[in-house]
């Protein structure tokens, strides 16, 4: 199951291990029970001193295992096999139940320590979801330092019956004492601030009493990173407040054309954005969503960012950086069948959707990359693309033309997401050159139709282009004096990582310019 490098590697982080844990199984005579007990017991054998196995479990789901620290409450399972993306999660998992304590900030643990109340959280994943590794690990964590939070993790590939009876068609989903909890990419803190109720409060708090920013970034992409780093760099107050820190590079899977990184993959390169950072003196505030920016009552004054949960920060000078999100194709079903048969992520929920048929709305780059992915793994793929052929670059249409599962309407332009019983059942879609209208029969659909700026809270302040994009000059100025913006949000050409980390230097240098000739 394990090679000899992954079985060394494992061994070396079982050394962390301090504080003796017992291993529960429940098993059955299926193959993954018995491909499950074969990994337990590896892992038992790499540090049998510390770690037992037993295999009397009386779990209703099985193979499942639990995780039970001697002398403990804490109440932690796994259901199914986590391997994939979620076998870094099952080693976090031993290494933090064996006393090995988290790399989170302990003002969460304190906050997650001192919840009240009865949590039993069932948290569904895919082994192939680069988004659900950070819930999985959240909600590990909660159950291993409070006994008032139970977690059930569920790979969804081993338990299709249950999720087919909770008609579960996105990952991760999250379920408390039975009802829908929330769905998508969470962080620990975003799961403790929305359990704690009162902790936005005391933040709003907390962040209006900050003392002013030389440099204050909006924003914590490609451009925000590259923005806090070159402005800490020159020895200024920096800070940095993002409503999800990597923004839409978490929701992105192979990045192979960042220069002298050979590949990599979402998740890995915002976490290496977030730790270069941290390095330099940034005031990095993550899970701040801005509202409103009141710019200087006069030349040289402070600039103000107004957050939503009621605090506010201020600066010298603003970087905005608040990135894209993905398009909606706006038709009637879009919104009623989200997570019931519409998705946005392919790699997330693809295997959802094993063995059904599926469309993706979209023929660029993102589109048809997709539609392949999803060929190895649903029944059927139909590529619904309004212009009359694919935008997409050469060798992935060659690619895409290959398969025998897939079938391309160009210039086609969707109508309508149809579905029964509260799950898609259909698309429709007029071709564009007879005005013809077809249904197409179908379990999915993958929305990939490109970008829209998140700048909605900008217009009447700053001057925006007819895309909602923010007007930038050279410099990345824009239409206020002191602020600036970089990345996708503004009317740079060419949506990249590596131009809007490009982008969010120059802006740095530019507000570091700007305060030296407004302070001379």
């Amino acid at each position: 199951m394990l090679d000899d490098t992954l079985k060394a590697q494992l061994s070396a982080y079982l050394e962390r291990v301090t504080q003796p844990f017992e291993i529960v199984a429940s098993l059955n005579d299926s193959e993954t029970s018995r491909d499950t007990l074969e990994l337990l017991q590896t892992i038992v054998g790499l540090r049998s001193d510390k770690i037992t196995l037993k295999t009397d479990g009386q779990d209703a789901r099985r193979p499942s295992f639990s995780l039970q620290r001697t002398g403990s409450d804490t109440q932690l399972r796994f259901a199914g096999l986590p391997l994939g993306h979620e076998f870094t999660s099952l080693v976090l998992a031993l290494l933090w139940t064996g006393g090995h304590p988290p790399k989170v900030e302990q003002e969460v643990i304190d906050q997650i320590k001192s919840l009240e109340g009865d949590y039993a959280f069932e948290v569904y994943m895919s082994l192939t979801c680069h988004n659900c590794p950070d819930v999985v690990q959240a909600f590990s964590l909660m159950a291993i330092l409070n006994p008032k939070v139970r977690t059930t993790v569920i790979e969804g590939g081993a338990f299709q019956d249950e999720v087919n009876a909770r008609e579960i068609m996105a990952v991760p989903m999250v379920y408390l004492n039975g009802q829908v909890f929330g769905s998508g990419r969470m962080t620990v803190e975003e799961i403790v601030g929305k359990l704690d109720t009162g902790a936005a409060a005391k933040e709003a708090v907390k962040l209006s009493n900050k003392e002013p920013y030389d440099i204050l970034i909006i924003g914590g992409g490609p451009a925000g990173a590259a923005a806090a780093v070159y402005a800490a760099r020159k020895g200024i107050r920096t800070g940095l407040a993002a409503e999800r820190f990597g923004g839409q590079v978490n929701d992105t899977l192979a990045i192979e054309n960042y220069i002298s990184v050979l590949e990599t993959d979402g998740p890995k390169f915002a976490m290496g954005l977030e730790a270069h950072a941290r390095t330099y003196d940034v005031d990095i505030m993550n899970l701040q969503r801005a509202e409103q920016i009141i710019p200087a009552a006069q030349p040289g004054g402070l600039i103000e960012v107004k957050l939503a949960n009621g605090g506010s920060l201020k600066g010298k000078t603003v970087i905005l950086s608040t990135g894209a999100r993905w398009r909606n194709v706006n038709v009637p079903g879009e919104q009623e069948y989200k997570n019931k048969g519409v998705a946005y992520c392919p790699h997330c929920d693809g295997p959802l959707f094993k063995g059904k048929r599926t469309a993706v709305i979209g023929g660029g780059n993102s589109g048809i990359e997709a539609a392949i992915d999803l060929a190895g793994i649903v029944a059927h793929v139909t590529v619904i693309e309004f212009a009359d052929q694919l935008k997409a670059d050469a060798v992935l249409v060659r690619k895409l033309n290959s398969l025998p599962n897939v079938t391309v309407h160009t210039n086609a332009q969707t109508s309508e997401i149809t579905g029964a019983e509260g799950k898609v059942n259909g698309l429709r879609y007029k071709d564009r050159a007879t005005g013809e209208e077809h249904l197409v029969p179908l379990e999915g659909v993958f929305v990939q139709i490109g970008l829209v700026p998140n700048t909605e809270w900008l217009k009447g302040t700053l001057e925006l282009s007819r895309h909602g994009e923010i007007v930038v000059d050279a410099r990345g100025a824009t239409s206020v004096s002191g602020v600036f913006a970089a990345g996708d949000a503004t009317t740079v050409p060419f949506k990249q990582i590596v131009i809007a980390a490009g982008d969010g230097a120059k802006a740095a240098l530019a507000a570091f310019d700007h305060l030296i000739r407004s302070a001379g």
